[in-house]
């Protein structure tokens, strides 16, 4: 077993401002020109290496004050009147919504856009949701909710979200429940605000004027509490305990190894879903799980697989220069615009419109192994939770190690080849990784070609026939 972390076993590419000094670089067999490894305070150092020894202590202050609000905000939902051919006026309840927000704290924050990101497309037809969003370098999480009122103005419907910013989604969980307590408040209660901002006073961080990105916390408020304490659930998970790994299992089922190969090869993936979107922003979290590598060194040369959560049309420009993210949106006209994904995942159907990507789709029996492994370890460990009451363990952690020991074994095989006198890969090598000789090559020679890896797979090679 791969020794676990005990941060966020994430590729949280926004997590590299907080470094720690000391220590060398270690050089990794097989690597570009003997690439070493990220040094420990070069920013993303963790996020190319989730397993690092001592991480909580020399880092616990950063990610103390990395536990803090940015901003506050409500933004209501306000269909534009249209008027139609024939000089009838309407309400328009689609994508159109005002271009404002009606409360924020601190008063001077950039919220320019969030109006589309706290409030996904097609809401006004559901109840209630939650969405994870990108802005800027932040990222945040709003919990919108839909509530029928006697009111010729609003159309007997009044809808509101209620969202903050932070530095880093891993924490977003923790404030879930109070978002959705506030935007009903909202609803019942327009203009009250005196929670949130009892809520943003005791959480609030402060930018500093270098603009850096990074976040130092405000003064202590003096309330006896230590500065060191340890704040946070030891892996730190943004679902927690919302088993979001085992919906991820049994919605996409053997796929997961198809979306896992894509992970690693860092593509842009785009999942669509029609409203409620919060639910399938827990499957870009469970994507993005997919490509941990504990090994050192390993993926230092390639792009990070970026979670964006949910998008809209509002976010094409920003899409339109990124080489690997994983997204999810609500709105069907996004799977047109090819030259934005490599990846499209329609609910239970993954497909590319690209044709280098197409073998890549098709499962083959190491893929169909690979997912048997994985169903045996889930149900070896219910029936320990059921049987034995050992809950020390969850799913998400069995998840998260499961893929991550397959990536570290490909990639600790193919160092050890690449750096062997005779750098070439034979089926027993292939099959060693938990691969398919013939199933898999396309896969591995992306794989060697993105990370530079200095190993030959021929194509004549017995291995790939």
């Amino acid at each position: 077993m791969v020794e676990q972390s005990d941060r966020a076993p994430l590729l949280d590419w926004e997590e590299g401002g907080f470094g720690f000094g000391g220590g060398g670089t270690a050089a990794v067999p097989g690597l570009p020109n003997g690439e070493a490894a990220a040094p420990p305070d070069e920013p993303g150092a963790e996020a190319r290496s989730p397993v690092a020894g001592g991480l909580t202590e020399r880092r616990l202050a950063g990610w103390e004050e990395k536990d803090q609000i940015v901003a506050v905000f409500v933004h209501p939902f306000r269909g534009k009147t249209k008027e139609c051919r024939r000089g009838r006026k309407f309400r328009c309840r689609g994508t159109v919504t005002s271009n404002t927000v009606e409360w924020c704290l601190p008063q001077d924050v950039n919220l320019e856009g969030v109006e589309f990101k706290s409030m996904a497309s097609g809401s006004h037809r559901i109840a209630s949701d939650f969405i994870y969003f990108r802005k800027g370098g932040f990222f945040g999480l709003a919990c919108f909710a839909n509530m029928p009122v006697e009111s010729a103005l609003e159309r007997g419907a009044r809808m509101k979200s209620v969202g903050i910013l932070t530095p880093s989604y891993t924490l977003l969980y923790r404030y879930m429940h109070f978002l959705e307590n506030q935007v009903r408040h909202q609803l019942k209660c327009p203009g009250q605000y005196s929670p949130l901002e009892a809520f943003y006073e005791d959480k609030k961080a402060i930018l500093p004027p270098t603009g850096n990105g990074l976040v130092t916390a405000c003064p202590p408020s003096t309330k006896g509490v230590p500065h060191n304490r340890c704040c946070m659930n030891p892996e730190m998970k943004i679902t927690h305990p919302a088993g979001c790994m085992s919906q991820f299992i049994h919605f996409f089922g053997e796929q997961i190894m198809v979306l896992w190969k894509f992970a690693l090869l860092r593509k842009r993936i785009l999942i669509f879903s029609p409203p409620p979107i919060g639910v399938v922003c827990y499957r870009v979290y469970c994507c993005c799980c997919l490509a941990n590598v504990s090994l050192p060194g390993v993926g230092v040369s390639v792009p990070e697989l970026r979670p964006f959560f949910y998008i809209n049309v509002a976010d094409i420009s920003a899409l339109e220069t990124e080489v690997s993210y994983v997204a999810c949106t609500t709105e069907k006209i996004f799977e047109e615009k090819k030259d934005l994904y490599d990846v499209y995942v329609d609910n239970q159907n993954v497909k590319s419109h690209r044709d280098s990507l197409q073998p890549l789709l098709r499962l083959n029996s190491a893929d169909r192994e690979k997912y048997r492994k994985l169903s045996e370890q889930r149900q070896m460990l219910l029936y320990s939770h059921e049987v034995d009451g050992d809950c020390t363990s969850s799913e998400e952690d069995l998840f998260i190690l499961f893929f991550m020991e397959q990536n570290n074994r490909i990639f600790q095989t193919l160092s050890e080849v690449a750096g062997s006198a005779d750098p070439t890969l034979t089926a027993e090598h292939v099959r060693a990784m938990g691969l398919d000789p013939q199933g898999d090559r396309t896969f591995l020679v992306d794989l060697l070609e993105l990370y530079g890896i200095d190993a030959m797979l021929v194509i004549d090679n017995p291995c790939c026939h």
